[in-house]
């Protein structure tokens, strides 16, 4: 057997109890919000709060941190999804406006230096960059998904692919074909939500 499958068998072999919880909530976690489903948060919130300790257990303390972040804008999401005039259950996918586009990149910028800043300097991270890269994303994905805008998939797709890399360099080999497997319902969510935003259109027509 070629020694990189045998290196994915074993890795998944030894993937513990805690993480194979914490990937199984994750991706349905993704398939209901690919859905519109409010389930997106409750599942999501198990999962992220395993993530915190396994971020921290192999000293990736920007997923860490991210992760406490997807924790409390889980929170929030939850809230302005449902937080209607009564007419209807959820709010409506939207997509940025310019000045929420020039927020985006802002919060992108922001974060990834910062982040950078921080693991350099206070951390004893090896992948520094590649952590904060992943990072930025997410945090531009989720504060976007929190307000159920379309663009959140793309920040999703592209730190679900820098992602893949990341954890199996970790070790992480279950997480790292997570986010293979995110990569896919991503782009199925991006198209699933601009059909939804079609079809208001439509209908206010």
């Amino acid at each position: 057997m070629h020694p990189i499958i045998e290196g994915i068998i074993d890795g998944v072999i030894q993937t513990s109890a805690l993480e194979w919880i914490a990937v199984i909530c994750g991706v349905a976690s993704v398939i209901y919000s690919m859905r519109e489903n409010i389930l997106v948060y409750p599942t999501g919130i198990v999962s992220v709060l395993i993530y915190v300790y396994l971020a921290f257990v192999y000293k990736l303390y920007a997923d860490m941190g991210v992760n406490g972040y997807y924790f409390v804008m889980s929170v929030y999401g939850w809230y302005y999804w449902t937080n209607t005039d009564g007419k209807k259950d959820q709010i409506p996918v939207s997509i940025n406006s310019f000045k929420e586009n020039i927020y985006s990149v802002a919060i992108l910028l922001g974060s990834f230096g910062l982040l950078v800043f921080i693991l350099k300097n206070y951390t004893d991270s090896d992948v520094p960059i590649w952590d904060a890269t992943t990072t930025a994303f997410a945090i531009l994905g989720m504060w976007l998904m929190a307000r159920k805008k379309l663009e959140n998939w793309i920040a999703w797709i592209i730190t679900d692919i820098i992602s893949i890399p990341l954890y199996f360099h970790k070790g992480l080999v279950l997480t790292s074909f997570q986010f293979l497997m995110f990569t896919v319902l991503a782009t199925m969510g991006y198209f699933s939500w601009k059909k939804s935003l079609e079809s208001q259109a439509t209908t206010s027509n």
